[in-house]
């Protein structure tokens, strides 16, 4: 009758500690995918980042007397690469995350304003640069808006897990600590939306 016991305690005991070292598992897993799909983010971003001094060189001279325009971009794009570093630093920092979110409309808005002013150059709107840097720059806000979407899916998925039971009572045992923060922007419609380019 004691072995019967004693396998019984033993049996219960190997069972939650498989229980426990599965959830491990599968917060270490999910905050994985978290900073996985922030990374995938990093990469447009910084691609988006790269295309736009081209955009600049190649707007500067038929676009010299909107000189305004053209140092407003500049400007937000060092902002918001500013503000990707900082976030990429820490994805559970609310105020890291807001600030990126801040810096990208604001680009999105320069952007908006260049694209919208070079309708009035013609020989802008032929230039094949112009327009091969146009799709580049589309086509990034494109992955841009699924790369976000799904970081914001692994985010909910990590933190809905964490707070779920048995999981919320070890969390903080294994330093899960802070809820990985969802990118989200004011006009999430205007920054999911590609520009829309004409030339």
């Amino acid at each position: 009758m004691g072995w019967i016991v004693l396998a019984v305690v033993v049996s219960f005991f190997l069972m939650t500690v498989m229980i426990i070292v599965g959830i491990y598992n599968k917060l270490v897993t999910s905050r994985g995918r978290v900073d996985n799909a922030f990374a995938q983010i990093e990469v447009q971003l910084k691609r988006r980042y790269d295309l736009i001094p081209n955009l600049i060189e190649t707007v500067k001279g038929y676009m010299a007397h909107e000189k305004d325009t053209l140092e407003a971009v500049i400007q937000a794009r060092n902002q918001a690469v500013t503000g990707l570093q900082q976030a990429s630093a820490d994805v559970t920092d609310p105020a890291a995350m807001q600030a990126l979110a801040g810096a990208e409309q604001g680009l999105t808005g320069a952007l908006g304003k260049l694209f919208a002013l070079s309708e009035s150059y013609p020989d802008l709107k032929a230039n094949e640069n112009m327009a091969q840097l146009s799709e580049e720059i589309t086509s990034t806000e494109n992955k841009v808006a699924f790369s976000r979407q799904a970081y914001n899916d692994s985010v909910t998925a990590y933190n809905v897990y964490k707070e779920t039971f048995p999981p919320v009572i070890f969390a903080g045992m294994f330093g899960h600590t802070q809820d990985a923060n969802l990118l989200e922007f004011e006009d999430s419609a205007e920054i999911q939306a590609a520009p829309k380019v004409s030339f």
